[in-house]
């Protein structure tokens, strides 16, 4: 089991002016500490299990670029794109350049998106729940081709590109992880297109699984060849007091098949609690 740094907030006891320096601190710190994957949300407000809207939120492919050039090991990408804020032609091109940038370490994190308000409020497109899964999975075709040798157009119901030409072509083909929960749509689209799912570590997770082994099996698709991961929050304590706990619930969801665990942090800027989780977490969960 791998263990990857999620980074959902920005507002650090430094401000904007110092965030710079600190997300060179912080993903260098997770970088040594032996994390797997450094991520950050696709919003443009805070959302509210974080903060108010009105706290810091960077862009985040912006955010991406600037951490592969802080980094070297550490795989990147956005946990999860809204697909409709970006046309999926410069979404493809923008995981291409961040995976030649960063010497192919880039993933695309993609779902529906949800948040109807900042999405209203900045004046991004929105459409119903129906319509966003369907530009979703055309996003999904779209990225796969680009990604091919095939450069030929593209027709979809929503989508037209008269040729996917993508040049240069990212140095390994973007692995596709596929955010979100929902049983008919969603987890069906795991199994059709991506690399990997993301859960959330709740009482549903086994049930959820089970959905998603039903869906690759309708697909033609081998079950394990999806990657499970699970999104939580860890608070290691001042003095790794909270470990042994996490550890525990690591086992447990090790059991179920879940292959990396991406956290956040409280305090992430004090980066000695990165350092704590290096030595004490990702060790154990590797022989997991």
């Amino acid at each position: 089991m791998e263990i990857g740094l999620h980074i959902p907030d920005f507002t650090y006891p430094s401000g904007p002016a110092g965030l710079a320096d600190d997300l060179t601190r912080i993903a260098t710190a997770a970088e040594e500490a032996g994390l797997a994957r450094l991520s950050v949300m696709d919003h443009v407000w805070q959302i509210g299990v974080v903060g108010p809207p009105e706290y810091a939120m960077l862009e985040a492919y912006t955010t991406l670029g600037y951490l592969a050039a802080r980094t070297s090991k550490v795989q990147l990408l956005a946990w999860v794109t809204a697909a409709t804020y970006r046309e999926p032609g410069m979404l493809a091109k923008l995981v291409s350049t961040l995976d030649v940038l960063s010497q192919g370490r880039a993933w695309l994190g993609i779902g529906a998106g949800w948040n109807f308000e900042e999405a209203a409020g900045l004046g991004l497109p929105f459409p119903g729940t129906a319509e966003r899964f369907e530009r979703l999975e055309e996003t999904l075709q779209i990225c796969r081709q680009m990604w091919s040798a095939d450069e030929g157009p593209y027709e979809g119901r929503h989508y037209h590109l008269t040729r996917t030409l993508n040049s240069p072509q990212p140095l390994r083909t973007p692995p596709i992880l596929i955010g979100g929960g929902g049983e008919r749509k969603t987890l069906r689209l795991v199994a059709r297109y991506a690399r990997a799912c993301n859960l959330f570590a709740t009482p549903e997770l086994g049930r959820k699984l089970a959905v998603l082994r039903g869906h690759c099996e309708a697909e033609g698709r081998d079950y394990d060849d999806v990657e499970k991961t699970v999104m939580t929050r860890l608070d290691p304590g001042d003095k790794g007091e909270n470990i042994p706990a996490f550890l525990e619930q690591l086992r447990g969801l090790a059991a179920l098949g879940v292959a990396e665990v991406h956290v956040s942090i409280p305090r992430v800027w004090e980066t000695e609690r990165l350092e704590l989780i290096g030595r004490e977490v990702v060790p154990a969960a590797a022989e997991m």
